[in-house]
Formats: C-alpha cells, structure tokens, sequence
C-alpha cells in the first residue's frame, strides 16, 4: 500500500520506464505470438496494459478519458499508447488525488480496500503482465531486455 503519491510516482516511472523498455523490444511480425489458441497475443497484451490503467483508476475515481478504440496496432504504437497514458496517468493523479486519499477506504471490485493499495494493485497487474508477455516473447524468437535485472543475453554479455 502507499501512503504518498511522492511514494508512489517514484515506484511508477521506475516501473513504467521497465515496461516501455520491453514494449519497445516488440516486432509487428511478434505481435500475433500466443501461449495458445484463444489466449491474448502479444498485441492484445500491450495494449491491455494500457486499457488497464485507464479502466482500473477511473473505477477508483480518477477523471481519465477512455481510450481510443482502434481494430489493431503496430508494434511503435503499442510502446508509445502505453507511455502516453501511464504519465497522463501520473499528471491526473498528482491533480485529483492526495496523500490523505491514500488512506480512505473504498469499494474496488467488490472488496474494501484503501486508495493507496488500489495504486499496488495497478503495479502488481502491470509487473503480471509484464511477464507473461516475455514468455511470449522468447516463444516469438525475440530478445527480452532484462526487467529486475539482467536478462539472459545481458548476464551472458557481462560475463564477457
């Protein structure tokens, strides 16, 4: 749970500059790698991190405008959505929300929980995410930057 937005905004930009990192390693030829079939691709996967930013925060309270409905992306504009919306995130939050919010309790999907643990929940689901999607891209042969430390190909190249 966080009891500061300071807290919380140092943890976010740390967090969403990892995640444009590996949206950035996507290809458009990637884009359609899934575990299995009727499971999200790699596509549906950026661009839900997205979508969950918005839908999430604005069930918690947050005025953020919907976004743009679109039948596909390309691999550039999946990282650039997901950068555009988490820091437009971050400006709404720092105008709508206080410390004090924090630590009010509310209803969020049927549980009561604090302001503040909704904000930890949105960087649990991202870092989820995150994961899945580089499952799915070693599968689509592409190289996964390393996340909470070196990836593979990083620690082989320090090694030297």
């Amino acid at each position: 749970m966080f009891r500061s937005l300071e807290d919380f905004v140092s943890v976010w930009e740390r967090e969403t500059a990892q995640t444009t990192k590996l949206l950035r390693h996507l290809t458009d030829e990637s884009l359609s790698q899934q575990v299995a079939p009727n499971h999200f691709t790699l596509e549906k996967l950026g661009i839900h991190l997205s979508q969950a930013i918005t839908f999430m925060m604005s069930s918690a309270g947050l005025d953020l405008a919907p976004l743009e409905e679109r039948e596909s992306y390309n691999a550039k504009d999946i990282a650039t959505l997901y950068q555009q919306t988490a820091e437009g995130f971050v400006r709404v939050l720092q105008e709508q929300w206080s410390d004090e919010k924090l630590l009010e309790t509310t209803t969020f999907f049927g549980s009561e929980t604090t302001y503040g643990s909704i904000l930890l929940l949105l960087l649990q689901h991202q870092t989820h995410h995150r994961g899945q999607m580089t499952v799915l891209m070693r599968q689509a042969g592409l190289t996964v930057p390393g996340m909470v430390g070196p990836s593979r190909e990083e620690w082989a190249a320090m090694k030297g």
